[in-house]
């Protein structure tokens, strides 16, 4: 979830299919929902990528802090608190957009080599601002918004990572929140899910200039209620949360980026509780993402196709490092 400026709230399910108020004015473009069978073991193949950085509720302290580890769950080590969450790496690995210091107007960005953190000015102090998803030349963030007196300017923007400036928007939402992913591979499109009076009506892709709006999840798709936009593969898969019923645990599915082929990740053991966050290694063949359970929130990652399951460490909100540490 990037801000907390508005609960988020599953959807209905009805006559056994999957029903939920249409929204965006986005036609269905029939997406099928069949679900694979069980899965078989595989090998897990060569670590991919560099580190995973995640955030962990510290203890008591009733605020995050910003950790970073092996792709194996080994050396974790912190690089921040204050209250730091949703880490999200630069595509050059060299810096780290995160949420933090009670201060949710400003963007922040931390450098995991020497953990200096910089901080830049809000775009304009009439627009709430929540940045974070790096374009693919590291040039700019998306950044979630709202008008602070002006609900019509509500919508995704983005901004220089640079420097805060150079404000441009992609979407509106006057009446609900549009809460942005990740930019494709070639930087040209968006996937966000869109939010109508605190339910999520569907996960979208549209160009960087606001036209081609398509609407990728089925309607009825009981989606994230914690907003979870979707991770954009290099291969064009979009990973997505949902639920097989109103009431029921969150479950892993992909798509792909045109909207075909809906299938869910055979991760059923693994989801009993909950998952959550998924996020591609850098070559997209594994996924990191967060399991609920008894014992609280843990990283785990696995194949791209559901197998090979490994619990990494306790924490939430991963995201992995895009080349080599």
């Amino acid at each position: 979830m990037w801000s907390t400026s508005a609960s988020r709230a599953a959807g209905v399910v009805v006559s056994g299919v999957l029903v939920l108020a249409a929204g965006c004015g986005s036609s269905d473009n029939g997406t099928s929902t069949e679900k694979p069978g069980p899965a078989t073991s595989s090998p897990a193949g060569p670590a991919t990528g560099g580190r995973i950085v995640f955030d962990r509720g510290d203890v008591g302290a009733g605020e995050s802090s910003v950790y970073v580890m092996d792709a194996d769950g080994s050396h974790a080590k912190l690089l921040l608190g204050r209250g730091a969450n949703h880490p999200r790496w630069a595509p050059d690995g060299s810096s780290i957009s995160l949420f933090c210091c009670d201060d949710g107007m400003a963007a922040h960005y931390l450098d995991p080599r020497t953990d200096t953190l910089r901080e830049t000015a809000p775009p304009d102090p009439a627009l709430e601002t929540h940045c974070g998803y790096w374009s693919p030349d590291g040039e700019r963030v998306l950044c979630e918004s709202f008008g602070v007196d002006d609900p019509e300017r509500n919508g995704i923007y983005t901004v220089r990572a640079s420097d805060g400036r150079g404000l441009r928007r992609i979407t509106s939402n006057p009446d609900g929140d549009d809460i942005p992913g990740d930019f494709s591979p070639d930087g040209k499109r968006i996937v966000f899910v869109r939010l109508e009076h605190d339910r999520p009506v569907g996960i979208f892709v549209v160009a960087v200039d606001g036209s081609h709006l398509r609407r990728l999840t089925p309607k009825g798709m009981v989606l994230d209620d914690s907003g979870f936009a979707g991770s954009w593969s290099p291969s064009n898969e979009i990973l997505l949360v949902a639920r097989d019923e109103a009431g029921g645990h969150k479950k892993i599915w992909i798509v792909d980026a045109d909207g075909r082929n809906l299938r869910r990740l055979p991760l059923e053991v693994a989801c009993e509780l909950g998952c959550d966050s998924p996020r591609w290694s850098p070559d997209g063949a594994k996924i990191v993402f967060v399991v609920g359970n008894s014992s609280g929130e843990n990283v785990y990652t696995a194949n791209a196709d559901g197998t090979h399951l490994v619990k990494l460490a306790h924490g939430d909100d991963p995201d992995w490092e895009p080349g080599p540490s």
